[in-house]
């Protein structure tokens, strides 16, 4: 019987102490917000279609200074006339009705999506955000073991002729777990 009283106020005031729990956590959470920057809030009410345009579609070519401007912006149509200058100013050939620098960005993320994905999207990789900045490699060269014992790390160079801010230049990738999960280990400006 003494069991049983106890599961009874041990039912009673676990459910009571999780909630006071939970209360405390988004006290602190709310009184944290005003630390965030002025940015982060912005962004966290944009509508899905836009927030996803800006964290996934163009996270990696778009400028600081592009991104502090969209997120100032208050209005959905305010939004669209963005996202379409964004293109327009990238357009290689603004007098025709292709945007072929919109296309190419946009099959670079479905082949990194493809071909590099690992426990996150192929875009999110350090290969994935190589590939979509930068295009094919000129040649890839893959060496399975690289070291000694237990330290042996497959990896693959890929080169460029030339990559903004470098010329003739290898990028090694090192699959630190042995799973398919390379990481860029050649250190690039503005990374």
């Amino acid at each position: 019987m003494a069991i049983l009283s106890s599961f009874k106020v041990t039912a009673v005031l676990l459910p009571a102490a999780t909630i006071g729990l939970w209360i405390g956590v988004l006290a602190h959470a709310q009184s944290n917000q005003s630390d965030q920057p002025t940015v982060s809030r912005v962004s966290q009410v944009l509508p899905s279609v836009y927030q996803r345009w800006l964290d996934e579609d163009v996270r990696w070519i778009i400028t600081s200074e592009e991104r502090a401007a969209f997120n100032e912006l208050s209005k959905n149509e305010k939004n669209d006339v963005f996202v379409e200058q964004f293109w327009q100013r990238r357009d290689p050939t603004p007098d025709t009705v292709r945007n072929e620098y919109k296309e190419e960005h946009y099959r670079r993320i479905a082949y990194a999506n493809e071909h590099f994905a690992q426990a996150i999207p192929g875009w999110e990789t350090d290969r994935g955000r190589v590939y979509i900045l930068y295009g094919r490699p000129v040649r890839i060269k893959a060496d399975p073991a690289r070291g000694l014992g237990d330290r042996v790390k497959p990896t693959l160079q890929w080169h460029y002729d030339s990559i903004p801010g470098y010329a003739g230049v290898d990028l090694i990738f090192v699959d630190v777990c042995r799973c398919g999960d390379y990481r860029l280990e050649t250190p690039l400006k503005n990374w």
